[in-house]
């Protein structure tokens, strides 16, 4: 029976580092590759989740810029998924408002996983009911970096000032700016560490660590991370206000 869960604590902005599913995959005795198509199947469910719930944008950790040092057959079955992910879902995305970005440098990623997700953000981009950002080939220092020469090149080109330089004006130059600070982060399978992501945007977020690898997070395993999040107490350096 489906769990009735009600959501009190405002949650715009939540943000995924899918984590454990190699091991899931040893564990069963299949290769690496195969825990990977089953985390892909987890993201539709995940996306449906964040709509039940209100929960407007979420962004998916699906290949970093340091995980260019797997092995290539690895990185081959991950952009296939991907891939299949997209041609998979993309009409159910179209019809229930959903929009897909991408953070991270695309030009790097194989010319047919790259024309898929251009695509998906083609045909998703007039959509404004759900924010669905994959962060591909990212990396949040390389993010930083990447908006800092930017807002160097307009400050030399006389196009800004040093007092139009604000952490707010900072965020447009970020891969997504439409994408609020994040309220909640969760990372799957037990790791503790935030591994070079949207350093930036989880600048005043609630992490939550389950020991649930992704291939197995489904809704009971998402409602108890959104109940740890509602139990916590957000200050912002301030003092004690619950």
């Amino acid at each position: 029976m489906k769990e009735a869960f009600v959501l009190k604590k405002p949650l715009n902005h939540v943000a995924f580092i899918m984590d454990g599913n190699g091991r899931w995959a040893n564990l069963r005795g299949l290769p690496r590759h195969l825990g990977h198509k089953e985390a892909c199947k987890r993201l539709i469910e995940i996306y449906d989740l964040c709509r039940e719930f209100n929960i407007k944008y979420a962004s998916f950790y699906a290949f970093s810029t340091e995980n260019w040092n797997r092995p290539q057959d690895e990185i081959d079955h991950l952009m296939d998924y991907l891939e299949d992910f997209f041609h998979r879902e993309i009409d159910y995305v179209m019809e229930t408002n959903g929009r897909i970005v991408i953070s991270g440098d695309l030009a790097r990623i194989r010319e047919q996983t790259r024309l898929v997700c251009l695509d998906a953000i083609e045909r998703t981009k007039n959509n404004d009911g759900f924010i669905f950002n994959v962060c591909l080939n990212y990396g949040g220092r390389d993010e930083i970096v990447r908006a800092t020469k930017k807002i160097a090149e307009e400050f030399k080109e006389g196009k800004i000032s040093l007092s139009d330089i604000t952490e707010e004006s900072f965020k447009k130059y970020l891969w997504q700016p439409i994408m609020p600070d994040i309220d909640l982060m969760i990372r799957t399978s037990g790791e503790q560490r935030l591994s070079n992501y949207l350093l930036y945007e989880n600048a005043y977020a609630e992490f939550v660590f389950t020991d649930v690898k992704w291939p197995d997070f489904r809704r009971k395993a998402f409602i108890d991370c959104l109940k740890e999040y509602q139990n916590r107490n957000r200050r912002y350096g301030g003092l004690k206000n619950e």
